[in-house]
């Protein structure tokens, strides 16, 4: 293992990856319900955050037991290896894909619709918060890595 991948893989690099990129494909999820709101018939779908934030801390978990880290350094640093959910499938080069459901909590409409604006706007609130909070961690980390690099004291 090279350098470059031990910080790659060090600390909370890997979870922060993993929150981004759900976040991101979450965003992607809700946008498209908002964008269909008013369609006659449009069923929102959705995942859990719980389920994968679950998965996320078990990942972790796994990693400070030396289970799939690297266990010479102990349990910060390695691979943050994901299983896959119903919902959440981790793909192998890193990506993850959603397999949405609808929820079952709403109101049908009289147009078969089942949305609730207010919910769907506080479903896109908390996941812009999670990526926004990952990505600000994310970019403190590589920002001290480069300072560290270049020799700079903070």
């Amino acid at each position: 293992m090279g350098i470059i991948d031990q910080l790659d893989t060090a600390g909370a690099l890997p979870a922060l990856d993993k929150v981004i990129r759900f976040a991101g494909a979450r965003h992607t999820l809700i946008s498209h319900n908002i964008a269909n709101f008013e369609t006659p018939g449009f069923q929102p779908l959705d995942v859990d955050p719980a389920a994968f934030q679950a998965e996320l801390a078990d990942a972790i978990e796994r990693r400070r037991d030396g289970i799939g880290g690297d266990r010479v350094r102990g349990g910060g640093y390695g691979e943050l290896p994901m299983e896959s959910s119903r919902e959440v499938e981790t793909l192998g080069d890193g990506r993850i894909r959603l397999n949405p459901r609808t929820s079952s909590g709403n109101i049908l409409f009289h147009d078969r619709n089942n949305r609730d604006l207010e919910r769907t706007m506080q479903s896109l609130v908390e996941n812009a918060s999670a990526f926004r909070v990952a990505t600000d961690l994310l970019r403190n980390r590589t920002t001290a890595l480069r300072d560290a690099i270049a020799e700079r004291v903070s």
